[in-house]
């Protein structure tokens, strides 16, 4: 842990104990004693809680109470968590957070019936806030980019799912990186965002610093999801938590790394790359192969240059906000974010 971010790391342990301590019970209310520790694995896994720190530490900076916000916060922790197990069973992933996904461990049924217990428990969670009907809605509105979001990032893999007549018919054999941007804008920074602007509403901010919060949780989500390509690509499995060239395996174009280096690939490299993402199954050595065609080109610097790009962006949204301990450590989340290794 670097110095720096010392106390960013008891933030976020001290937020996430609270924050862990009412999903729990959110979670196993209503639920039959014998299926509760279905329900509890995955959060028993672990995670940052970056999204519902992000909702507090906005709360706290506009002067508001961490009561204030924390059924919110949990609720939309749950919520992206919910979006995970079906993203999981979706891309066939077998490890989160090194540890077994839930429909790997349990099988996809029981993931499927699991994950509507998460789906419930988030919008039980919002029933209890005040103002609950303006939360159900950035809720569902959330929920909903996601979706798009992810249906992108299915038509952008370039092989497989020949069952799915609509993946099919709609595939995408070109993707632009606007194209990406509109994905990932859907998939992961919107509920960026949405934590940031939960937080703000739960302090009763004016509509310019709720605006300014929201524009620094989208980019910091931008940040975090090119951050998580390059990890795909060049991290390590023991730090990152899941299988290294995932998105080679799951055979999407849809990864800022991979899409850079189409840029720099000769006409060869490109048919070659994608002849592995349109096999039927990508081996162990295909991945291999095309890692090694990846680092040969400039993508890792120009990816995490374009990262570095939104991290100045998402800062620049603090800068009229409160000059406080809380907007010192919204700084320190996005440095944390752009650094981390998992």
């Amino acid at each position: 842990m670097r110095r720096g971010f010392k106390k960013l790391d008891f933030a976020l342990r001290k937020f996430s104990k609270v924050i862990d301590s009412y999903i729990k019970e959110v979670l196993a209310s209503f639920v039959d004693k014998k299926h509760q520790g279905l329900v509890k694995y995955h959060f028993l896994t672990g995670g940052k809680r970056l999204r519902p720190v992000l909702a507090i530490v906005s709360c706290r900076m506009l002067g508001g109470k961490t009561k204030d916000v924390l059924r919110q916060a949990a609720g939309l922790e749950i919520l992206h968590n919910y979006t995970l197990i079906i993203d999981d069973i979706i891309d066939n992933s077998t490890l989160r957070r090194g540890s077994p996904t839930v429909w790997s461990k349990f099988g996809r049924s029981i993931a499927e019936c699991v994950s509507w217990a998460f789906a419930a428990s988030a919008f039980q969670a919002a029933a209890k806030v005040k103002r609950p009907a303006e939360v159900a809605e950035l809720f569902a509105e959330s929920l909903k980019a996601v979706m798009d979001g992810e249906i992108m990032d299915i038509l952008f893999e370039q092989s497989g799912r020949e069952d799915e007549p609509y993946v099919v018919e709609n595939r995408y054999y070109k993707v632009t990186e606007k194209d990406y941007f509109m994905m990932v804008g859907g998939k992961t920074a919107h509920l960026f965002g949405t934590c940031c602007a939960l937080g703000a509403m739960a302090a009763g901010a004016s509509k310019k610093d709720l605006a300014s919060l929201r524009k620094y949780g989208f980019n910091l989500g931008l940040v975090f999801q090119i951050k998580d390509d390059i990890l795909d690509i060049f991290g390590k499995q023991e730090t990152f938590g899941k299988v290294i060239g995932g998105d080679i395996v799951e055979r999407k174009l849809g990864n800022i790394v991979i899409l850079k280096s189409f840029r720099e690939f000769s006409s060869a490299d490109k048919k070659n790359f994608l002849a592995i993402l349109r096999k039927g199954k990508v081996t162990a050595k295909d991945v291999k192969k095309g890692i090694a065609m990846i680092a040969k080109t400039n993508s890792r610097k120009e990816s995490d240059f374009l990262a570095r790009g939104f991290l100045e962006k998402a800062k620049k949204e603090l800068r009229g906000l409160p000059d406080n301990v809380w907007r010192g450590l919204l700084f320190k989340l996005a440095d944390f974010v752009m650094d981390r290794e998992k």
